[in-house]
């Protein structure tokens, strides 16, 4: 990535600004407030905590036009090839986008079938929920496993985390990890002739996806009978052949299609047991307020558009001041796997070190994000966010309103939520007790959502979905490919067959004596309890 006036431009305003203090900035720009709080899709972002000045912002702005943004989201919602080491588009937007729309795969038609999906998810869901579709012993069905990791896990968990009932009527668990606990923890207290197990892998090939199904099914059998499973049975997955090879019926099978990302997935097949779990109208509601965004994305200019303007801000405290960290703290206990979901979306697109065209970058990429729900972080985390040696920029994410508990609980979240932004940023000063003073002028963005609701939540995601691609775009990455958890899963297979007593493949010294320490035990326990396992657990 070449140096550009841009980028000279860029940190020369950070640097000036950083000798400012944010509070100042409010006096200094009357109309800072309102040139930095946008709406989009329902939701409000108020950016005016943030560390740049109206030149700051100017220059962002400079900078992302320099990068063609405008250029590279079109490309985007054309279906153009943007993923480029893999050659393909990246056309999740189609996913959500309304009835009759006529989106295109690098030229090929796609919404007729994305439409037939949808159909055959609502369809499907109807019968579920109804009891119409049950189990091989007609009973109907009333749990769900959804099995799936990474992109095929984190966003359906994060849906129904965020918008289950309180008693549903159909109880959705999930099992993504490899440990065998999770898988225990997911059956425990379930009946097979009352479940249904949804796997969910692009490829069908994921290591630990197929040994949980192949878990799953065992447990299912074991009570219904060998070969008695296949009615319990549905895959998700952009490789029907080999859910076919699993064992799992055609008629069984959703499908998507490869230009759809794992992180980018939720919004197709993937997410179906959040549909039978939830109903088709919850479902539908969450693609209508992610299509809004959507919309507002590509019609909003540079200035007043929500998404780009949450990326220009936090790329100004990443490659402006130096700052590779940040907080995501929302503020509802139902959205607490927020952070995790934004772990994968924006360290998985954006954590990489070369340029889409394969040159070494010049400059840092994404942060590393963390974050837990308030206000349980505040009693974990905050401490450092306030007094510790590094400036960590916050993102705030609040309901207005929220539909369960008294309204003073409410009214308690959201003194918090707003007290705790402004703390960030004003301090205290207490020169004589340095244990108590603040240091204050950290940043912090403010997103309000009316309430937790199916359309905010869509919006919500697409709001971080289209972050992500803007950061990507001005970094000059390829934001749709993965390369980076491949090595990593390839040394697993190898490793994997050395502790069940294959010959070794030549380690480090260190690795080498780590799989004959744990060698024996791994090949004399195959399904066995450990002997150390503790009897209390």
């Amino acid at each position: 990535m070449a140096q550009t006036a841009a980028w000279t431009a860029l940190r020369a305003a950070a640097t000036q600004d950083s000798a400012r203090s944010i509070r100042s900035l409010f006096d200094d720009e009357p109309e800072r407030l309102d040139r930095l709080t946008v709406e989009a899709a329902g939701l409000t972002l108020d950016l005016s905590k943030q560390p740049w000045s109206l030149g700051g912002l100017s220059a962002a702005l400079d900078l992302a036009r320099d990068a063609r943004l405008d250029l590279a989201r079109d490309r985007l919602f054309a279906g153009e090839i943007v993923n480029v080491t893999e050659l393909r588009p990246a056309l999740h937007i189609a996913l959500r986008a309304p009835d009759g729309a006529d989106c295109r795969a690098n030229g090929e038609p796609v919404s007729a079938g994305i439409e037939a999906v949808r159909l055959a998810m609502e369809d499907f869901s109807a019968q579920v929920r109804s009891g119409q579709t049950g189990g091989v012993t007609g009973r109907p069905f009333r749990s769900i496993i959804h099995i799936g990791i990474g992109g095929s896990d984190l966003g359906p968990r994060l849906v129904w985390e965020a918008l289950r009932p309180l008693q549903p009527e159909i109880e959705l668990r999930f099992a993504a990890n490899i440990d065998g606990a999770e898988l225990a923890a997911a059956v425990t207290g379930l009946d097979p002739e009352e479940t249904l197990v949804i796997i969910v892998s692009k490829t069908f090939r994921t290591q630990e996806t197929l040994a949980n199904g192949i878990a799953a099914k065992a447990w299912l059998e074991a009570s219904l009978g060998p070969g008695k499973a296949d009615s319990h049975l549905v895959a998700v997955t952009a490789n029907p052949e080999e859910a076919l090879r699993f064992g799992i019926a055609a008629d069984r099978t959703f499908a998507f299609r490869e230009w759809v990302g794992g992180r980018y997935s939720v919004w197709s097949a993937v997410g179906l047991s959040c549909v039978i779990g939830l109903g088709w109208p919850v479902f539908r509601d969450f693609l209508a307020g992610a299509a809004a965004l959507d919309a507002h994305f590509c019609g909003a200019p540079l200035e007043r558009n929500a998404p780009v303007l949450l990326a220009l801000a936090h790329l100004y405290n990443r490659n402006g001041l130096d700052r590779p960290v940040r907080a995501v703290v929302p503020y509802a206990r139902r959205l607490s796997l927020f952070a995790a979901y934004l772990q994968q979306l924006e360290m998985e697109s954006n954590g990489k070190r070369v340029s889409a065209g394969g040159a070494v970058l010049e400059r840092a990429s994404a942060t590393s994000v963390f974050g837990d729900a308030g206000t349980n972080g505040q009693h974990a985390f905050f401490q450092l966010l306030h007094q510790g040696t590094d400036v960590i920029p916050v993102d705030f994410v609040v309901m207005a309103q929220d539909h369960e508990g008294p309204p003073s609980h409410r009214d308690m979240l959201l003194a918090n939520a707003i007290a705790q932004a402004e703390a960030l940023m004003v301090g205290r000063v207490n020169l004589d007790e340095p244990h108590r003073h603040f240091p204050g002028n950290r940043p912090s963005s403010f997103i309000l959502l009316p309430r937790l609701s199916p359309e905010t939540l869509g919006a919500l995601l697409a709001l971080y979905e289209h972050k992500t691609f803007v950061e990507g775009v001005i970094w000059d990455l390829d934001s749709f490919d993965q390369w980076g958890v491949e090595l990593g899963k390839v040394l697993a297979r190898e490793v994997l067959a050395e502790l069940k007593g294959a010959d070794s493949k030549g380690h480090d010294p260190s690795t080498s004596r780590l799989i004959a320490r744990l060698r024996d035990p791994v090949a004399g326990e195959q399904g066995a309890t450990s002997p150390d396992r503790d009897p209390r657990l």
